[in-house]
């Protein structure tokens, strides 16, 4: 897969994986495994990049006696994930014509 459409995928997973509730790293990948398979080092790439993008914040947490980040969608994750539903619908009208064939 073109690793440019891969990042924009992955990116809009783990913002949707956060919509509803905060979340942290090893709760995101365990989420999203039936999905698709992230490592942690993929996964904090993507939350850094998705962090510089003002599309979530980060909190941390004290739990078990050390400190956990929580990373929370912002007004423009949500409105990424929008985006995104709404180009997914032009790629796949691209496949159906690529997969009949053509013409």
């Amino acid at each position: 897969m073109d690793i440019q459409l891969k990042r924009g995928l992955l990116d809009v997973c783990v913002l949707t994986a956060i919509k509803n509730e905060p979340s942290y790293g090893y709760k995101i990948i365990k989420d999203l495994q039936p999905y698709v398979v992230l490592t942690e080092s993929t996964l904090y790439t993507i939350l850094k990049r998705l962090e510089l993008g003002k599309m979530l914040t980060v909190r941390s947490i004290e739990h078990d006696g050390r400190l956990r980040k929580y990373y929370h969608i912002t007004k423009a994750g949500l409105g990424r994930i929008e985006d995104f539903k709404s180009e997914w619908k032009e790629v796949m009208s691209i496949y159906r014509f690529v997969e009949k064939g053509g013409l």
